[in-house]
């Protein structure tokens, strides 16, 4: 019974005097990154609770803890790496003779991943773990239709004069996804920029089955009678003489190009290679 006794009480002194570390720091244990600016990150010192608190890390990259006079440099550090700085500031302040400092990340917000394009939905969002293209891609519900051959991923990277630059990286979807080629499912870290450019189209209106605008394939020459075939071919008083309406790239003035339309569809006339953008008109045959 005494011993019954005795453990009881121990087990009740305990709860009362548990570290701090231990205690619930309000925030979520993130996997350990380089913290950031704006990150937020849960301080606990054994002991010591007047130090233990949740604070953010400011625009310029430092954290400010109650009783210490100079603020503690936090950016590009890991957890394991910033609670010995605190440790060591509190010694020499003589806070604390040996403190034991635990740092947990409670939220990233120095790391955003950004997604526009041609995407179903449009997203960004914090890399606050491993996270790979196809896992970007799939957060923002994948390609649309109209997404074109290539996905460009944007990140910055320290120059010859420790000014950042940004990289550019053109990745085939054909590769990416197709061929599930693994050297193109790029690691993400954070600060990537994710832009899925539309296909180049060609637009068919006039006298065809389905006028619209039709999306032109970046590896092989698109002629007039590949689009109509899209178009699902001609309606039944369609002019034999078609235009093709052509913007200059140098002046952005739009020309108009005559078609012998039925001089092509009787092979007389090579067939005409069409352009992005590029209108293709079928008028009626007013005769």
């Amino acid at each position: 019974m005494f011993v019954f006794i005795l453990l009881l009480l121990s087990s009740a002194a305990w709860a009362q005097a548990r570290p701090a570390a231990l205690a619930d720091t309000g925030g979520a244990n993130l996997p350990a990154q380089q913290i950031g600016p704006n990150d937020l990150i849960a301080v606990s010192v054994y002991g010591a609770p007047e130090f233990s608190r949740t604070v953010r890390v400011g625009a310029n990259g430092a954290v400010r803890l109650s009783m210490l006079p100079d603020p503690i440099e936090a950016k590009g550090l890991l957890p394991a790496a910033l609670e010995a700085k605190i440790a060591e500031a509190l010694r020499a302040e003589e806070l604390i003779v040996d403190p034991v400092v635990t740092v947990t990340i409670a939220e990233y917000h120095s790391r955003p991943i950004s997604l526009a394009g041609a995407v179903r939905n449009p997203v960004t969002f914090q890399a606050d773990g491993p996270v790979t293209l196809l896992d970007a891609l799939a957060r923002a519900g994948g390609l649309s239709q109209e997404a074109g051959p290539e996905i460009l991923v944007s990140r910055m990277q320290p120059g010859p004069d420790s000014e950042e630059t940004a990289i550019v990286q053109r990745i085939p979807v054909k590769g990416l996804i197709d061929a599930a080629d693994p050297e193109l499912n790029l690691k993400l870290t954070g600060g990537e920029e994710i832009r899925v450019p539309e296909a180049s189209k060609i637009f068919v209106v006039g006298n065809v089955k389905r006028p619209g605008a039709y999306p032109m394939p970046e590896t092989a020459e698109t002629t007039q009678l590949q689009v109509l075939a899209l178009a699902e071919g001609l309606m039944p008083y369609a002019s034999r003489q078609a235009f093709v309406y052509r913007r200059d790239p140098s002046t952005g003035i739009k020309n108009e190009i005559p078609i012998e339309l039925k001089q092509i569809m009787k092979r007389k006339t090579p067939d005409v290679p069409l352009a992005a953008n590029d209108i293709l008109y079928i008028p009626d045959n007013t005769g």
